[in-house]
């Protein structure tokens, strides 16, 4: 729906600039403009000097206009930073044998392999996100919370062998790629006596 949105925007967007930029330039170049237009020659100003100064006066006017300008940025900045959100996969194409194949949404895949990550020794937290696109091969994103007592060697193979392969083989997949970040949990340090 983002990309549907963002396409939507831009061009309305580019229309509203178009028209309006046309419209002043040909104002400013002399052509004919409809009556109802604001600027109707080359020596018209956008504001006028009682224009600008009409509502300096006025104790709402500089709140309202420093609120909507901090509302327009952080729209601008929501907009960005859904921009640069990576897009997690919503569901995986499965062959089923019959041709037709099945659906399987990635958050229950996604919930899946969290759990049986999780259940491994040594991880305390898990995280999974799919990746990819649904008619190409998915890749994954792992991000494990390790125990102290965890040897990463043995929660990486048993990642690959146990979580990816379940995944790829309940799948049908040929490949699942996965970038996995392993971290350490936070701990008291264990006296020695």
């Amino acid at each position: 729906m983002l990309p549907v949105a963002n396409r939507v925007l831009l061009g309305l967007a580019g229309l509203v600039l178009v028209a309006v930029g046309g419209a002043v330039l040909a104002a400013g170049a002399g052509l004919d403009v409809p009556s109802w237009w604001p600027w109707s020659g080359p020596s018209d100003v956008l504001l006028s000097d009682a224009d600008r100064a009409r509502w300096r006066s006025e104790g709402w006017w500089w709140p309202v206009v420093i609120g909507v300008l901090a509302l327009v940025l952080l729209l601008a900045l929501w907009w960005l930073l859904a921009q640069l959100r990576r897009a997690r996969l919503a569901e995986i194409l499965v062959d089923s044998g019959d041709g037709e194949g099945a659906v399987l949404r990635g958050r229950a895949l996604e919930e899946a392999m969290r759990g049986e990550a999780e259940s491994m020794a040594g991880v305390s937290r898990a995280a999974v996100a799919l990746t990819g696109r649904r008619r190409t091969a998915p890749g994954a994103r792992v991000l494990l919370h390790l125990e102290a007592h965890a040897s990463p060697e043995e929660v990486l193979s048993g990642l690959a062998d146990g979580v990816l392969g379940n995944a790829r083989t309940s799948t049908g997949l040929a490949a699942l790629p996965a970038e996995a970040r392993l971290r350490a949990s936070r701990h008291r340090a264990q006296r020695v006596s």
